[in-house]
């Protein structure tokens, strides 16, 4: 419970505040989930498919987080320094399922800007809605020679997947 607050100035330098204590807000037991998905406190009629995060990883993947410039510029020299690529690399870019795949490719058309940089033309940005100052998620498969970028309306549609999986439909 709220109460009233009291400023005190005992001097120039030192503030007595008083107040009454507020009480916590503790969340409901039925939403918590156990690992493994069933929920505490409750039948296991509702499985999460939650994924156990204390598993080591099993995959290859790396990752990276990039901003679009206004040229369609996207730098992660790590994730292209683990796939190999150079500016003498060919590039093929396509889009599938919301996301852009980039391979290299012989008779790609694309390659690495002179600063190491990854060029998305216009109509690339187009296909996906992505425009300058946008923010991406990288994903590097350096065995498959892979990269994925994630742009933000696939993002979207991934967290609220995730979330409606995880939160059964309550969002935050």
């Amino acid at each position: 419970m709220a109460g009233t607050v009291t400023v005190c100035p005992l001097s120039a330098e030192v503030v007595v505040v008083t107040s009454t204590l507020i009480a916590p807000v503790i969340p409901s037991t039925s939403r918590l989930h156990r690992p493994g998905g069933s929920r505490v406190g409750g039948a296991d009629r509702h499985r999460v498919p939650v994924p156990d995060l204390t598993t080591p990883r099993a995959g290859s993947a790396l990752y990276g987080l990039a901003s679009l410039d206004c040229n369609g510029r996207i730098a992660d020299n790590n994730l292209l320094r683990a796939l190999g690529w150079d500016t003498a690399t060919r590039l093929d870019i396509r889009e599938q399922g919301g996301l852009l795949l980039v391979t290299a490719a012989a008779q790609g058309v694309f390659s690495l800007t002179r600063g190491g940089h990854l060029r998305l033309p216009a109509t690339v940005r187009r296909w996906c809605g992505l425009a300058a100052g946008d923010r991406v998620l990288l994903m590097a498969e350096p065995g498959d020679g892979l990269l994925v970028v994630h742009p933000p309306a696939a993002l979207d549609a991934m967290v609220g997947w995730l979330h409606e999986a995880a939160l059964g439909g309550d969002r935050p």
